[in-house]
């Protein structure tokens, strides 16, 4: 029965939103937008915001996110964010070695990459870019821009296979590295409540 809004800037993304919106009857709305440009783009506050997994790590600057969740959340809404934990993106792809930084550095990790994030086996090789953000780097944004933070957890296992085949299914939706099991974080989410 909510009424949401959606915002990608990939274009094509938001054409498969608008679709499946319009297959299943949905209120929805969907804007293009790079999430920096969002103000330009968009009017309205919400009593929700929800940012999810593996999007700030395209973020040089967790401040200025920030800024824009609490201009976009209502005096007493619910900012609410559930993403993959640091910990994960400093190990290498076997999750033997920590080669990348846990702390954001200025210049991006810049890597050439194989496959693409929809299909791995995709015949398409590109150059990413992206940026590490420990824990304290995304929640004192939240705390510097008025929320006040409720709840959070770490979890001992990803939702998705992060790890190919390296990873060890133990539930539904439940996947750990083969060896490591559940003695490190692979998720983490906060729950923030905007002051009034």
């Amino acid at each position: 029965g909510a009424i949401a809004t959606g915002v990608d800037f990939s274009d094509e993304a938001i054409r498969q939103a608008k679709a499946l919106r319009d297959e299943l009857g949905l209120k929805a709305e969907f804007i293009e937008s790079n999430i920096y440009d969002l103000k330009e783009n968009l009017d309205r506050q919400f009593d929700i915001v929800f940012t999810s997994y593996g999007t700030i790590g395209w973020l040089p600057d967790l401040d200025k996110w920030g800024e824009i969740v609490a201009h976009f959340t209502k005096p007493g809404g619910i900012f609410y964010i559930v993403e993959f934990h640091p910990l994960m993106w400093t190990m290498d792809d076997d999750m033997e070695n920590i080669i990348y930084p846990y702390f954001t550095t200025e210049e991006p990790i810049s890597e050439v990459c194989n496959g693409t994030y929809a299909d791995r086996n995709a015949p398409i090789s590109h150059m990413e870019h992206g940026w590490d953000h420990s824990l304290a780097e995304t929640i004192m944004p939240l705390i510097k821009n008025g929320f006040r933070i409720e709840e959070f957890n770490e979890y001992p296992f990803s939702v998705y296979n992060l790890l190919d085949t390296k990873a060890r299914q133990i539930g539904p939706d439940r996947y750990v590295h083969e060896k490591l099991g559940t003695k490190i974080p692979y998720m983490f989410s906060i729950k923030a409540r905007k002051e009034i």
